[in-house]
């Protein structure tokens, strides 16, 4: 935090006091995952199954596609843990 006082002529002074804000954006996709070799575990009758694990990190590898269209879902605002004065330009 920082407080700030201003002089203009013929005003007031007044004060401000700057706080750290974090902003988190939580947005969503879907991708399509081809279901092949890859992906499945032969099981001992014979029938391959989807493995989770495998499912969740092919998911992943084709969300970090810039391909991938992503839209926002929610957003938090709350005090930065770390307070500290703003460098100059960031105000």
């Amino acid at each position: 935090m920082l407080l700030h006082t201003s002089e203009e002529p013929g005003k007031m002074q007044t004060y401000s006091i700057s706080i750290r804000l974090q902003r988190t954006t939580t947005e969503y996709a879907y991708v399509s995952v081809p279901v092949n070799d890859d992906l499945l575990v032969k099981q001992a009758d014979g029938i391959g199954r989807v493995d989770p694990a495998k499912l969740g990190e092919i998911s992943i590898a084709l969300g970090k596609s810039d391909e991938v269209r992503w839209h926002p879902e929610d957003q938090n605002i709350q005090m930065h843990p770390m307070q500290q004065a703003p460098e100059p330009g960031e105000r």
